[in-house]
């Protein structure tokens, strides 16, 4: 037979394009349209149905950025119409290649009630399924004039307060019409089989099996009469779309599901209006589709329906209650988990939990985070202490040298912890439900002969929108079709049970999730990463102060609400597109004024407690909210502090610059403002590799392949420039207790001074850097290099630390070079070691060289300040204040113990005397990282603590107050059949029996 296969395959494109899809829609009937434009940010409905309209027509103008047009809609179908089923098509400008990234509208009923959404694959509203004829139409659609912001280049359209006024959009048509349903079906039938033909090899016969059904079915089209003719083309396509699976065939878990970031190129509000959005299409998707199954994560979102549209939240209940609309995921929302604090972590599963629970009932048991810039190993330890069984994520797929081994797999964290976990190997969460994509899946999953099925999550995300009819027409035909995966439209849960039975022995991945891409957003927004960190600490000191207030202090009130509000804030913060710096300017203009908000209550919280605590007097006391001594002050007390032994002194350094010195470090700063040495007295050791510099200040060129606020690429460090240019060099105080030397530079259109201070009795150097930062596309790194032959460096994460090869001996490793570190990173041998602290840095990277002198120098440096364009063309310019400091001869308990002093400063007050610790941990090993009362409001203590060196740990909690009981609980401090917790003695001391960086929380009910 002559290979006619391409001829067709042309016909059907055009035929289909051109004649069968406009036939869909057969009459037209313009409907009659008025306007009114929002003045400043979005109004409530009530207000927009009250304005006055003004008319307007098809072809109009309208939105400038960020703005709100209500568009008022009515009109009376047609008697002739009658029988027939109507739809209006209302089209704001829609450009159908971006779903999610442009002008959106919500259509309300003259009540105020939501009827559906409308963006580009999804521009109609169902008027009747089969018309009387003079219905009466009258709706009100809210229209968002979003501007396109997908364009990877700089824009000063990312914020309203520098956007610009011209109209956006022009309205593209508001018609009635009749929606010919047959016709519909032909386009879903035809769509599905070219995309399943397109997929079959070409000496496969089931394709021309297709081809030749096609061109029966094409030739019983009448392209003067679509309409007249669908059902005849259709029976003709009837018998391939009715031969079933292979039994091996791929089976595909399909949940309905739309991605929505947060903030990302649109801010907050528009966020909770997109939500809105999505809602109201699923719930009327799932009206019509009893079937269908959406699965919603990020309890945010939904507590913002509950909060702006109550109505709408009330019809998710029924769905949620009915099973359609599910649950997932944990979080309060899709957070970052590589810099987001351990506590934090922990917040995101309590409170998110916590609303399923309390709004719907339900229990999620799985972790749902597709979109998230790489996952810490702290994660499995976590997401099984919250009550999950699973994790899923797509983003891995996005790593750019190596491809991950596995799409079901167990994946073991830095305790020992396992979860099954699922990679879909459909490789997006927004899929169409399309051929091309079922049957990438389908040979891009790699447990085939072991395991034999998948989860893909289908329906447009990002900007919103979810799935669609057509998306449910083509997991209706390759439910079981030759060719094909077999398609199940089910609940998440069902998946992955299915998964685990069939796979109990999955592979074991340990360590974490590392994406070889987006390794730029551990510096970008440094303001906003430092308000995040800063955050987390004085939420730490709030709730401490004030649990030890509520039971030491008759009539003290402790802050319930005021500490959840504040939580939930920086919670949502913690975004995957807000704290690492990947949003447009008004979100992280708004992330700095939340911030400063949750600083200046916080430190009333803590003010008062401590007020409280103190009692009245003139006694001097210092307030310790550091999980280790200090200074003579116990973790969590108050007194006044030990004077150290030795004082600082300074000397003129021979060839320029200043000694200083304390007893325990010896630090030498020559006259380029450069650290020289750093020699550890007690050790009798020098941290400094031999004719290196630390402190070293070095600008890159930053100018990444793509994705400029989320990439750094390894090129980078092709060129560097050392900043060793001086404006001055001085000793700026000299006390007692502490001495600084103070450095300045100029560079580029830049200038930055700092501050060297060594203090009595400290085993560090602390480096206050103040930048006044206006580089472009430039990358601000300070080094240090490191005698040590460090064969892995030790950064910090949540509960724990993680261990990082230095060498490249691998794509793995060489991947790896860019990392994310907490509050310290360690690099040593057996022995000796050295930790670089810091208190809002997390981008890190780690090199290692030969010497001639047969050494080897390891060499640290911090990620300081980024300089990208895009989306943020203004990315950090301005005034930065960065502290980091060098510890020689520090062990990982001592980085540990200096990291959460350096993190958590002393606060000073003046009272009646000494304020004891509300409880005590008898082993440095053991860190206590939380205290507070439940969230029950029984008025227990609960406190939250880790394993942080790696090692088992046997230690004894001493509460300061009566116990009855002491019981080891869940994240969301329910009862945990747990080993490690032992019953209380009758000193009231509680047993704590840890495994290596294991989380233990700890309820305390009070006597």
């Amino acid at each position: 037979m002559h290979d006619d296969r391409s001829i067709t395959e042309h016909r059907l494109r055009r035929v289909l394009g051109e004649r069968i899809r406009p036939a869909v829609r057969s009459r037209r009937r313009p409907l009659a349209v008025e306007r009114w434009d929002a003045p400043g940010e979005p109004v409530p409905v009530s207000e927009a149905l009250a304005a006055p309209y003004a008319p307007c027509a098809s072809g109009d103008e309208w939105g400038r950025a960020w703005g709100t047009t209500w568009f008022k809609v009515t009109g009376t179908v047609p008697a002739e119409w009658a029988g027939r089923t109507v739809e209006a098509v209302l089209d704001l400008g829609f450009d159908r290649m971006m779903p999610g990234f442009q002008c959106e509208g919500l259509v309300h009923r003259a009540d105020g009630s939501e009827v559906k959404a409308l963006n580009p694959y999804n521009d109609w509203v169902r008027v009747a399924d089969s018309a009387a004829g003079g219905e009466r139409i009258e709706w009100y659609v809210e229209a968002a004039s979003n501007p396109v912001l997908v364009e990877h280049a700089p824009t000063y359209e990312g914020d309203r307060l520098t956007s610009a006024d011209r109209p956006l959009y022009r309205i593209a048509r508001m018609d009635l019409t009749v929606f010919e349903t047959e016709v519909w079906e032909l386009v879903q039938d035809l769509e599905v089989l070219h995309d399943l033909m397109t997929q079959l090899g070409e000496d496969d016969a089931r394709r021309y099996q297709i081809l030749r059904a096609v061109d029966r079915a094409l030739d019983e089209v009448d392209l003067d009469d679509v309409a007249g003719t669908a059902a005849a083309a259709r029976a003709r396509l009837a018998g391939v779309l009715a031969a079933p699976a292979h039994a091996s065939a791929h089976r595909i878990s399909a949940v309905g599901h739309s991605h929505i970031d947060s903030a990302w190129l649109w801010p907050l509000r528009e966020t909770v209006r997109k939500v809105a959005r999505t809602t109201s299409n699923m719930i009327a998707l799932m009206d019509e589709h009893p079937g269908f199954v959406f699965a919603m994560s990020q309890a945010q979102q939904l507590d913002w329906v509950k909060t702006h549209r109550p109505a709408l939240f009330e019809r998710v209940k029924k769905k949620v209650a009915d099973g359609q609309f599910v649950p997932v995921g944990g979080m309060w929302v899709e957070s970052d988990t590589n810099m987001v604090g351990g506590e934090a972590m922990a917040r995101q599963f309590l409170y998110g939990k916590k609303f399923f629970l309390d709004e719907f009932g339900i229990e999620t048991r799985n972790v749902w985070l597709p979109d998230s810039f790489g996952y810490t190993a702290a994660m499995p330890q976590l997401v099984r202490l919250s009550g999950a069984q699973w994790f899923l994520t797509q983003k891995i797929s996005w790593s750019q040298v190596n491809r991950f081994p596995h799409h079901t797999f167990w994946w073991e964290g830095i305790d020992g912890t396992r979860v099954f976990t699922h990679f879909p190997p459909v490789d997006t969460y927004n899929s169409d439900l399309g051929g091309a994509q079922l049957a990438h899946a389908a040979r891009n999953y790699r447990e085939k002969g072991r395991g034999s099925r998948s989860l893909v999550p289908f329906g447009w995300g990002d900007g919103g929108g979810g799935p669609t009819r057509e998306m449910l027409a083509r997991a209706r035909r390759q439910r079981d079709l030759e060719g094909s995966p077999r398609v199940e439209i089910e609940r998440p849960d069902a998946f992955f049970e299915k998964a685990r039975a069939e796979y109990e022995d999955a592979p074991v991945w340990a360590g974490e999730l590392y994406l070889e891409l987006h390794r730029g957003t551990y510096t970008s927004q440094a303001r906003t990463k430092q308000g995040n960190r800063r955050s987390e600490s004085l939420l730490r000191e709030a709730e401490l102060w004030a649990a030890t207030a509520a039971v030491r202090v008759p009539d003290f009130r402790y802050p319930y609400e005021d500490l959840e509000r504040i939580w939930k804030t920086v919670l949502l913060h913690q975004f995957h597109d807000i704290l690492p710096g990947s949003s447009i300017a008004w979100v992280h203009r708004e992330a700095r004024a939340a911030y400063e908000e949750v600083r200046r209550e916080l430190a009333g919280i803590t003010l008062d407690a401590q007020t409280a605590l103190a009692g009245r007097g003139e006694e001097e006391l210092v307030f310790n909210c550091a999980p280790h001594e200090r200074r003579g002050i116990p973790a969590g007390g108050a007194a006044r502090p030990r004077p150290a032994a030795q004082p600082v002194t300074v000397e003129e350094r021979h060839g320029g610059g200043h000694v200083l010195a304390n007893g325990r470090l010896l630090v030498e700063v020559d006259g380029r403002g450069l650290i020289v040495s750093a020699y550890d007295l007690e050790g009798g050791r020098e941290a400094l590799a031999p004719g290196g510099a630390a402190n070293l200040l070095q600008v890159h060129p930053d100018f990444p392949n793509m994705w400029d606020a989320w990439d750094v690429d390894a090129f980078y460090r092709n060129k560097v420039t050392d900043l060793v240019a001086l404006d001055s060099l001085e000793v700026t105080e000299r006390e007692r207790d502490s001495c600084t030397v103070t450095v300045s530079r100029t560079f580029g259109s830049s200038a930055v001074t700092q501050a060297l201070t060594l203090r009595a009795g400290a085993k560090a150097v602390e480096i206050t850097t103040e930048v006044d930062w206006h580089e472009t596309e430039k990358f601000l790194k300070a080094a240090f290099p490191l005698d040590v032959k460090a064969e892995h460096t030790a950064s910090e994460t949540q509960f724990g630390h993680v261990h990082r090869a230095t060498h490249t001996n691998t794509s793995w490793e060489a991947a790896k070079f860019e990392i994310c570190a907490h509050r310290w990173i360690h690099a040593g041998e057996p022995g000796w070691g050295v930790a670089l602290l810091n208190d809002s840095t997390y981008g890190h990277d780690v090199t290692r060289g030969m010497r001639a002198d047969g050494g080897q120098t390891t060499t640290v440096r911090l990620s300081l300040l980024r300089a990208p364009r895009y989306p943020d063309p203004e990315t950090d310019q301005g005034r930065h204040t960065l502290r980091y400091a060098l510890a020689p001869g520090a062990g990982i308990g001592d980085a540990v113990r200096e990291g959460h002093a350096f993190n958590l400063p002393e606060r000073v007050l003046r009272g009646a005397g000494p304020v004891a610790p509300l409880l005590a941990v008898d082993d440095d090993a053991v860190v206590v990282e939380s205290v507070k009362l439940a969230e029950d409001r029984s008025g227990d203590v609960v406190v939250r603590l880790y394993e942080s060196r790696g090692g088992r740990a046997g230690a004894a909690l001493s509460p300061g107050f009566p116990v009855v009981a002491a019981v080891e609980s869940d994240l969301l401090e329910r009862p945990l059949a747990g080993s490690a917790v032992g019953a209380p003695a009758p000193d009231g001391r509680v047993p704590l029996t840890l495994r290596p960086f294991q989380i233990v929380t700890v309820r305390l009910r009070r006597a």
